[in-house]
């Protein structure tokens, strides 16, 4: 038996198709155009145990581990979600795990321990205000990194953060935020030395700070459902109490974080591929031309041969990789691998997947439709492939 399909985790995937049948399917094109999705669907989820999967009980979490997180984001989109809609229900995924760890950190271990530690009184507070809330589906947390003039240059980060007694004040901006929108509180990188010096310190800002303002709702190719903002912090005064763990361990807290992140993005785009062959397929069987069903022609057989073997062999890699992080094992290098292999098949089977639909394929009303458009960000995010591709060079030596 497959560590990934165990009785308990088969149960993990039939509650969240159940989910997604019952409270995403009959209002996802509405959310889509709506460009966010309802904060009651966080409470929903929350109720089922859904938003809390890999974070421990002891902060508000459903326990799990990694694995468990993956089996969530698979079948979400296998049964009819999108990766947007898992962009915009767990953006706490990237928002929460910092506050978590540097809360176990007090009680040493690994950092497996520390994220299923008990949280210190002195960190015990950002648990309380922000973590259990977020669980529980009552607030909802975005993670801020990336700057106008940033990028991927997260050392290079510029938003800085000035002491002043019991607070930090905070000048800067932020963009191409999830759930910027929507977010009651920010998690935000910032240097507390000079602009661009690389000593990083994250800090927890809550919506409606003097200074803070969120900006315009960006328009985007894809993942519509989700929203997306600008934030622009001056003067924003923060209590040293919203600092995540010690000054200036902020670079190392989010480089600890990106694996799991990457494998999420991963995850997203195999599934999105494994669902772009299912609707494929049932497409093929379906449409006929010329008197016979697309599917009888072996050209398109063997296209949807192809198709399927990309895709399982992504999602077999990912789950290997997976293994491997939730053990422990430092496997930066196969991280990066495994986000390039699964964002490579993604992207050539989406574009199959279209072309075999045809006309129709290019309608809104298609679901292909909006799985090509939402799959070309998961190439960007979390780190473009050229960087995947500079860490995997550097894992050869080179």
């Amino acid at each position: 038996m497959s560590i990934v399909d165990t009785p308990e985790r088969r149960q993990l995937r039939e509650l969240t198709r159940a989910f997604v049948t019952r409270e995403v399917l009959p209002h996802l094109d509405d959310w889509e155009r709506a460009g966010e999705v309802p904060r009651a669907l966080h409470a929903t989820a929350a109720k089922l145990g859904l938003l809390g999967i890999g974070f421990p009980e002891s902060v508000g979490g459903s326990g799990g581990d990694l694995l468990d997180s993956i089996i969530v984001t698979e079948e979400l989109i296998r049964a009819g979600g999108s990766s947007g809609l898992v962009a915009a229900l767990f953006t706490h995924g990237i928002a929460l795990p910092h506050m978590v760890a540097a809360a176990g950190a007090r009680t040493g271990g690994s950092l497996g321990g520390r994220l299923g530690g008990t949280p210190s009184p002195a960190d015990g507070g950002l648990i309380e205000r922000y973590v259990r809330p977020t669980l529980a589906g009552t607030m909802i947390g975005a993670l801020a990194i990336t700057e106008p003039d940033g990028g991927s240059d997260v050392a290079g980060i510029r938003t800085t953060a000035r002491r002043d007694g019991d607070h930090y004040v905070v000048n800067g901006s932020k963009t191409y935020i999830t759930s910027g929108h929507r977010a009651d509180f920010v998690t935000t990188a910032v240097c507390t030395d000079f602009p661009g010096s690389g000593e990083l310190t994250l800090l927890v800002i809550d919506k409606g700070s003097p200074g803070f303002t969120v900006g315009r709702r960006l328009e985007k190719l894809g993942w519509h459902c989700s929203d997306t903002a600008e934030l622009s912090f001056v003067d924003v005064r923060v209590p040293v109490a919203n600092r995540i763990g010690a000054e200036n361990t902020g670079f190392l807290a989010i480089m600890q974080h990106f694996a799991a992140e990457r494998l999420s993005l991963a995850t997203q785009a195999y599934g999105t591929a494994q669902r772009c062959v299912e609707l494929a397929v049932r497409w093929c069987r379906d449409r006929e031309t010329f008197g016979r069903p697309l599917a009888s022609r072996q050209l398109v057989r063997h296209r949807l041969a192809e198709m399927h073997t990309r895709a399982e062999a992504a999602r077999s890699y990912v789950h290997e990789v997976a293994v491997r992080v939730a053990a422990g094992e430092p496997v930066v290098t196969e991280v990066a691998m495994a986000k390039n292999v699964a964002v490579a098949a993604c992207d050539q089977v989406v574009d199959q997947a279209l072309q075999l639909h045809g006309g129709f394929g290019y309608l809104r009303d298609a679901e292909v439709e909006r799985h090509y458009r939402d799959a070309r960000i998961l190439g960007i995010g979390g780190g473009t492939t050229e960087i995947m591709n500079e860490i995997i060079a550097k894992g050869m030596g080179l």
